[in-house]
């Protein structure tokens, strides 16, 4: 079977899953108000599926990277393909780390959260999750670019001439 056909199988049984997912989130007991809050009955089912993705995507990443490796022992795979794989890893690399620092940065100062149900949530864990959102929107924006540029072909027409 060709890698372009198990591809499409995985990535639309990914959007099925997905849909079908969100849909019995806001379908099954999505108005379940406990005191002034709306508690959904299907929370868990979301953020259970948010780390089966996330651990999926971080063992099939470490594989492709093995099979990367060991694929292109002793050749330069930027002659074969034209993409610059090593450049894209650092600059992936690089901005990954960037954006934890920026995100860090502008967490600075935080001051505790409470709850309106009166949980604590400490001034260092506010400022964690202020270092993950801002890093996360600002891959998602380099992850939207990245998109674009693949799609126009720059990376590989400009390599191979």
């Amino acid at each position: 079977m060709k890698i372009e056909k198990i591809s499409s199988r995985v990535l639309m049984c990914c959007v099925i899953l997905i849909v079908v997912c969100f849909a019995a989130f806001l379908l099954i007991g999505y108005n379940n108000p406990v005191g002034d809050n709306n508690e959904p009955l299907l929370t868990d089912v979301i953020m259970w599926l948010m780390y089966l993705l996330i651990l999926v995507t971080a063992g099939l990443t470490v594989w492709s990277a093995v099979r990367g490796i060991q694929n292109s022992k002793g050749n330069d795979p930027a002659a074969t393909t034209g993409v610059p794989g090593g450049k894209i890893t650092l600059f992936t690399a690089g901005l990954t780390i960037a954006s934890l620092v920026l995100g860090w940065i502008m967490g600075i100062g935080e001051k505790e959260f409470t709850a309106s149900d009166g949980t604590v949530t400490s001034a260092g864990w506010v400022t964690v999750v202020d270092v993950f959102m801002v890093s996360m929107g600002v891959l998602l924006v380099a992850a939207a670019i990245a998109v674009a540029v693949s799609m126009t072909g720059i990376v590989t027409k400009n390599a191979s001439k």
